[in-house]
């Protein structure tokens, strides 16, 4: 008997690729496994290292084993925290919140069934109130529109206000328009900090959503994170920075690297109590930062200040993996380097003038280590510079950082043993090889070396803005990668006339023209940058891939079914019981 044809019609709201995404386990048992073998590479390479037998000249060695201990150390904490994140955040307490959300009683009683975004909320069968603040400064009005409007869309009763530092009449006359309250300082006194606390003294709602200006919420935003803040104890709830402009080199790899950061660190902080505040598509409890006197204005980090803060008083933060905001990676050279100089200088600003490992922080023992790791983590951007010196003094001085007795095939096992299995697991966790956030990261130890010289020099770094930075030359901030691009050149010339001359090819010789290839890939990527720039092209496919990307999460559907689901569902079941008991009487 001839089977019958099937037309592959679909029976329900997924498609093949969705489901398989909604089916989806984050810590499958082969991830768990790549992340226990690469664990045993970083351990084997810091073995091999160490090893007197395989000691070469002090200078090098040192160089060698001064970075590699940094990259080492964080790469087992890094392991470490991964798996620690395997247990969902989400327990019962939560799933009995997020049932309770929505008063269908009261909503019925009020008439709002087709209006969500006007619904109240509850938490423990009280009532509560929710602001959405939108910081802005100077991002375009379009961007501003395009975000302001998504909050107004957010399921749930809530207020949308617009903290303008940029002082536009535009955008004070769009929030007029569109039903948004204004909020315009007379000065811009703490940046965005400053910019949150003035308008907590206006909004008085018992939570507050903070968003930067070029993040777009999904409407899911406040039923997805409200349910956490049953448990009295909870600060404030972090979701993942999610681009969706991932359009040219510098934005997928600027955003990519923070894949594995929002994917698997942050969720494995939770265990730690050390999960911290990124600066938007965040929900805080009111009383939690009147606890701490505000948002902490001294720094350029001041979501991290804030939650060391919080933490120290005892507050519990949760980070939920979950994408409920879109925002813009930053896609030119320039403004990947302002974003990355100003994080950095905060990150070397909490070990300087906050170690988290002082004797004064009243922090517990797994929160010192966790901050210690967020406060000391840009040193691992700034070995890549070190390590460029290390081939030069094998072909100018002939001083190697291992003994002439190990040969190359010993010295490329345990070395590809840590630096492969990383990759091999960024491969696994990302879903493919992201060649950009390997090129950008080994390009970028100028702007951490700044950033580290600036706090102990005690300079101030101006504040900027992802969004707002205008369209100048990348060669502006590349100038030592450029330096260094022509000095690694010239080394590489001279290593191959050494080799040429001894006969064989030298691991410093290709090791330094490797160095030399990708350095050389930024500055050709850069002048792709100018000429996209100039054209207009590069601003047109950020915002086409922004737009596409929001509208596929908009339409994406969910692993379950949303309280909104539930709350139409029982809406729905009311009407049909009303109209039969019509039809009857």
């Amino acid at each position: 008997m001839a089977r019958s044809l099937h037309d592959l019609a679909s029976v329900d709201r997924f498609t093949p690729i969705s489901r398989r995404e909604a089916a989806r386990v984050q810590y499958s048992p082969v991830m768990i496994l790549l992340t226990i073998v690469a664990t045993a590479g970083c351990l084997g390479y810091g073995f091999f290292l160490l090893q007197h037998s395989h000691r070469g000249d002090f200078l090098p060695w040192a160089l060698v084993i001064a970075s590699e201990a940094i990259l080492v150390f964080h790469a087992l904490i890094a392991m470490w925290t991964v798996l620690a994140g395997t247990r969902d955040v989400r327990d019962h307490e939560y799933w009995r919140a997020r049932d309770e959300l929505y008063p269908i009683a009261r909503i019925s009683s009020l008439g709002l069934q087709g209006a969500p975004t006007r619904w109240p909320l509850q938490i423990d069968g009280r009532s509560i109130d929710v602001d959405i603040l939108i910081t802005v400064y100077g991002e375009p009005l379009e961007v501003i529109r395009r975000t302001a409007l998504a909050a107004l869309a957010v399921r749930g009763r809530h207020e949308v206000w617009i903290l303008d530092d940029g002082h536009s009449d535009e955008v004070r006359d769009f929030a007029a328009a569109s039903g948004c309250r204004y909020v315009r300082r007379r000065t811009s006194n703490g940046a965005k900090a400053g910019n949150v606390n003035y308008a907590l003294t206006l909004a008085k709602s018992e939570f507050f959503v903070i968003l930067d200006a070029d993040f777009v919420p999904l409407p899911g935003l406040l039923e997805e994170t409200l349910p956490f803040f049953a448990n009295d104890t909870v600060a404030f709830v972090q979701t993942p920075q999610t681009y969706g402009n991932l359009h040219n080199f510098i934005s997928r790899g600027a955003g990519y690297m923070q894949a594995m950061f929002y994917r698997f660190i942050q969720p494995g902080r939770n265990p730690f109590n050390a999960a911290f505040c990124v600066g938007t598509n965040v929900v805080f409890r009111r009383k939690a930062i009147d606890d701490v006197g505000g948002m902490v204005t001294d720094s350029k980090s001041e979501d991290v200040w804030t939650s060391l803060k919080l933490h120290e008083r005892g507050w519990r933060s949760v980070f939920l993996a979950t994408t409920l905001a879109i925002g813009d990676a930053p896609d030119t050279i320039v403004a990947y380097s302002k974003q990355q100089l100003r994080w950095a200088t905060g990150g070397f600003e909490i070990l300087f003038q906050a170690n988290p490992l002082g004797l004064r922080r009243r922090l517990n023992l797994d929160q010192r280590l966790m901050y210690f790791i967020t406060a000391t983590h840009y040193f691992t951007g700034i070995v890549p510079g070190l390590l460029l010196l290390v081939p030069a003094l094998e072909i100018f001085f002939d001083l190697r950082p291992v003994s002439m007795d190990v040969g190359w095939e010993t010295w490329v096992l345990f070395y590809g043993g840590f630096y492969v299995l990383q990759i091999v697991l960024a491969f696994f966790t990302l879903g493919s090889f992201r060649w950009e956030v390997l090129m950008l990261a080994a390009c970028s130890f100028p702007i951490y070396a700044k950033a580290l010289l600036n706090v102990v020099m005690g300079r101030d770094q101006a504040w900027s803005v992802t969004g707002a930075t205008k369209r100048v030359s990348p060669f502006t901030v590349m100038g030592p990668q450029v330096c260094v691009l022509v000095f690694l050149l010239c080394t590489t010339a001279v290593g191959v006339w050494r080799d040429s001359m001894l006969g064989q090819i030298s691991i410093a010789t290709v090791w330094c023209g490797l160095n030399s290839a990708i350095l050389l890939t930024f500055v050709v990527v850069a002048l792709g940058e100018i000429r996209a720039s100039s054209s207009g092209r590069l601003a047109v496919r950020g915002d086409l891939a922004k737009a596409a990307a929001t509208t596929a999460a908009l339409a994406a559907p969910g692993p379950l079914s949303t309280p909104a689901d539930a709350v139409a569902a029982r809406l729905s079941g009311q009407r049909m019981r009303g109209a039969r008991r019509r039809i009857v009487t």
